[in-house]
């Protein structure tokens, strides 16, 4: 009979991991019905509305994307007509992502819906779990453990 008093149900990343699904399920559906977007087209679109025009690789490193996917978002954005891109007219290898009017249009909708979603799920806590919730969370993305790969 195995002694290990291993617990999935209480492994930190598998908690991680199951808040994350939890908590982004409903909004989720939202983004997909209303704009047929799926998570990461989603997360391409929020950066641009938050911080003006960038670029794939600027995205890739504030929201921790590989590049692949940051690809085939912005391909499937700019193909709705969410997103222009404009190639770099020093680097040819780059391209300037920018919002559209429509583009611009589906982020304000779905920035509305996050702020209200969020608000949802913080009622679930007091103000100090709120906090430090917030802080643990910011404080374990901001340091990855190394050594383990």
């Amino acid at each position: 009979m195995p002694t290990d008093t291993f617990r999935l149900e209480t492994f930190l990343p598998y908690l991680l991991n199951q808040a994350a699904e939890v908590s982004s399920l409903s909004f989720q559906q939202v983004y997909k019905e209303k704009y047929g977007m799926l998570r990461t087209e989603w997360r391409v679109l929020f950066h641009l509305g938050l911080y003006g025009q960038m670029t794939a690789s600027e995205i890739g490193v504030r929201a921790r994307l590989h590049k692949t996917k940051i690809s085939r978002a912005v391909h499937r954005l700019t193909a709705r007509r969410f997103v222009t891109r404009v190639t770099d007219s020093h680097d040819r290898r780059v391209a300037h992502l920018t919002l559209t009017s429509q583009g611009r249009a589906a982020y304000d909708d779905l920035h509305g819906i996050a702020r209200q979603y969020e608000q949802k799920l913080l009622a679930q806590l007091d103000a100090d779990e709120a906090e430090a919730l917030r802080r643990a969370l910011t404080k374990l993305t901001q340091s990855p453990v190394s050594g383990f790969t």
